[in-house]
């Protein structure tokens, strides 16, 4: 199972909507859209987990691709929480 981080998406992005564009690769086992606390608008991040090989095809085929005049990056999410941190 690999986690995805998606960034960039726009305010209109919905669960259906993101779910339906990754199970083009696969079947989407968690989605955590963040929203707005007021609006209820997606607030441009969300966490999709799959399995591995769906997962990295996912990736492949949408990091960097436009999604309702967007453009979403698509990334293991481990690899995101490394960025900024010090090795000593």
């Amino acid at each position: 199972m690999i986690t995805l981080s998606i960034r960039g998406l726009p305010k209109s992005t919905t669960e259906e909507s993101l779910t339906a564009v990754f199970s083009e690769y696969g079947v989407v086992r968690s989605l955590k859209l963040v929203k707005d606390l007021y609006t209820g608008d997606c607030r441009g991040f969300a966490t999709i987990s799959m399995e591995g090989h769906e997962a990295r095809n996912a990736m492949a085929a949408l990091n960097n691709s436009m999604l309702d005049g967007s453009m979403i990056r698509v990334a293991p999410e481990k690899d995101l929480k490394r960025r900024g941190k010090r090795r000593y």
